[in-house]
């Protein structure tokens, strides 16, 4: 049975979890990249970010926890955890663009084999603006995609080149599929770990360019 949308976002956030130390300070991006928030290991204590003025975001409210002044970049409504503190975006942008964030997640519309990062602007659609992203992709330590592997019409969003317009050149640490885990090297994309239900094929069917193998193949996908 294919996997739903939920199932192959829930996936992909569960395995980025992984990737968080204890003492790490993390931006997670709008939309797929806050679930990475629910999926924090046990014992391990990560502060999160955020690009409007917060830090020690907590999780999403119950209804009857909703503080509309509460919000997080993506403005959606979130609680604080004891010891959040609040200041100006400038102050926020200054953490950003000072090399204090020690991994930021976000989504991608394109991501290319040379970690180019497009995703925030489809050339004749309304554009809601870039928020945070540029400065992330260049001030974080290291920048995780959040992704489903292909578009609603199979078609790949890894890419040899992206066409639209970029957020950031050469960016991209790791990118997170339901199906991959693929990190960016300089001599390609290497496919660190394959999904249990996907094969070697199928994911270079929906990927542009040739995948690096590993000398004893790609480790199973930890989900």
């Amino acid at each position: 049975m294919p996997l739903s949308d939920e199932q192959k976002r829930e996936r992909i956030a569960r395995r980025i979890a992984q990737e968080l130390r204890d003492g790490f300070y993390v931006n997670l991006g709008i939309g797929m990249p806050t679930l990475v928030a629910n999926y924090v290991p046990r014992g391990i204590e990560v502060v999160l970010q955020s690009e409007n003025g917060m830090l020690g975001v907590g999780p999403y409210p119950l209804e009857s926890e909703i503080d509309p002044d509460l919000i997080n970049a993506g403005k959606e409504t979130v609680t604080e955890l004891p010891g959040t503190s609040y200041f100006s975006s400038a102050d926020s942008f200054g953490m950003i663009r000072g090399g204090h964030v020690d991994l930021t997640v976000l989504g991608a519309l394109q991501v290319d084999e040379k970690g180019n990062l497009a995703n925030w602007a489809i050339p004749g659609k309304m554009l809601k603006g870039m928020g945070g992203a540029m400065d992330l992709v260049a001030g974080a330590k290291r920048v995780f995609i959040a992704m489903e592997h292909a578009t609603r019409d199979n078609k790949p969003k890894i890419l040899k080149q992206c066409s639209l317009p970029l957020t950031g050149a050469e960016v991209v640490d790791h990118i997170v599929t339901e199906l991959a885990v693929i990190d960016v090297l300089r001599e390609g994309l290497l496919l660190r770990e394959l999904a249990p239900d996907a094969s070697l094929e199928q994911v270079q069917a929906v990927t542009e360019p040739k995948l690096l193998i590993p000398p004893t193949g790609p480790r199973p996908m930890l989900t």
